[in-house]
């Protein structure tokens, strides 16, 4: 595994020496980043955090990172039960569409190296995300994460926010159902800020034992 994961740091700097030197032909574009987003959910089950964090260095426009955290906390105990951590290094191939590798942390399994694809379109009303990936490890696991936000002006200073989010994890190896969640939001957005009502369905292993958390969320965009 260490050498797999030199090897792929190796090809990211080579990638990005590559992009850089030609970058230096013309002159610099300022890249237009989304904000780094962060949102709590208070509900029945417990505390749900999220980050999402889809940034494009500056200096190679075509490499970026991508990373999402989330975990889950039950009011009955005070330790964290669920959580996930991914942090990628992307590479554009054509606009929208880059290709991505990296780590991932999850109970159990620990870290694992991956690789993957990201689709992403977005525009002031839509943003849609599609980011299948897998380990490259013995005991595979191959994912999807998806999401679909719709947040259409309603006023000069309010806008209706909505988001579908979805994973999917199937342990390749021994051919069973890993994880899976399906998020739901509703709610506006002031400026940076946006609240409302939402609610995690949660399936766990072979059985899709099934938890749910519902209740109220606050997401605050950073720049």
């Amino acid at each position: 595994m260490k050498n797999l994961l030199t090897y792929l740091f190796a090809a990211f700097l080579a990638i990005g020496t590559t992009c850089t030197a030609f970058g230096q032909e013309g002159p610099a574009l300022r890249v237009q980043n989304p904000p780094l987003n962060m949102e709590m959910l208070v509900g029945s089950r417990g505390l749900s955090y999220q980050m999402i964090v889809n940034k494009k260095f500056q200096s190679v426009p075509r490499l970026g990172f991508f990373s999402v955290m989330n975990f889950q906390t039950d009011w009955k105990s005070s330790e964290m039960k669920d959580y996930m951590m991914q942090g990628n290094l992307t590479f554009e191939i054509i606009k929208g569409l880059d290709i991505s590798s990296g780590f991932i942390w999850v109970p159990f399994q620990g870290i694992r190296p991956s690789a993957g694809i990201m689709y992403t379109y977005a525009n002031p009303t839509w943003l849609v995300v599609a980011n299948p990936r897998i380990d490259l490890t013995k005991d595979t696991n191959g994912e999807v994460l998806a999401l679909a936000e719709y947040k259409p002006q309603l006023n000069e200073k309010l806008k209706l926010y909505t988001r579908l989010q979805g994973l999917y994890t199937q342990n390749v190896s021994n051919d069973y159902h890993a994880r899976s969640y399906i998020m739901a939001r509703a709610g506006v957005t002031l400026g940076d800020v946006t609240f409302g009502v939402g609610a995690n369905f949660d399936f766990y292993g072979p059985q899709k034992i099934t938890d749910k958390n519902i209740g109220g969320f606050v997401q605050v965009s950073l720049f």
